[in-house]
């Protein structure tokens, strides 16, 4: 569920007026929106953190993932909170608001963004992707459990699907995963998953 709360504000503005209620907002177009996901998609988010954390914790010292992060594109009317984010610690030190906002401008601090398909799926495919793509984001994927995509994004009939779109020159390669296809991460090579076991809540 997703709930638009105000008027039109830049950027920097969004940072200053941030509410301090504990949830989570975006700057989408000029206006800030309240994210509001469900049990579910907080389980598959839980679960895609703790898979990547341990390949970090066995093979990538320097990446870690923040509890939050919000991702400046180069508009200034939008800023984007995924639903994990693994960062470069070597990186920071050139991010003007990481220390002040936990926000980052530069793609090169990302090594890969998730986001969990909700009800706002078309920000996820289209507005999202251009805007990570622009960056040069190495690698980002969408993990829709509940098929809410487009039928030019997921194909006909339509069933969940791990979109994994990488960093080739400037531009995004796309490679999707379902049922029990292993994923292939360029980030992370050794990384041994099904997409079934993050397309599927299973109680």
């Amino acid at each position: 569920m997703i709930q638009s709360l105000q008027r039109t504000i830049t950027f920097d503005k969004f940072l200053e007026e941030y509410p301090e209620d504990g949830r989570c907002y975006e700057l989408i177009d000029g206006e800030i929106v309240e994210m509001r996901p469900k049990g579910d998609h907080e389980y598959i988010s839980s679960l895609i953190t703790r898979k990547l954390d341990r390949e970090i914790e066995r093979l990538q010292p320097s990446f870690f993932i923040p509890k939050t992060c919000c991702i400046k594109p180069e508009s200034d009317i939008d800023g984007y909170v995924p639903d994990a984010i693994v960062l470069d610690l070597r990186q920071l030190q050139s991010e003007p608001l990481w220390k002040k906002a936990s926000t980052i401008t530069r793609g090169s601090s990302a090594c890969l963004v998730v986001e969990v398909v909700i009800t706002n799926w078309q920000d996820d495919y289209a507005k999202k992707l251009e805007d990570y793509e622009r960056l040069l984001i190495p690698e980002y994927w969408i993990v829709d459990y509940l098929t809410l995509g487009g039928r030019r994004y997921i194909g006909y009939p339509k069933q969940p699907t791990v979109s994994i779109y990488s960093l080739v020159g400037a531009s995004y390669q796309l490679q999707q995963f379902r049922e029990k296809e292993e994923i292939r991460s360029a980030i992370f090579p050794e990384l041994n998953l099904p997409a079934e076991v993050l397309l599927t809540v299973p109680y």
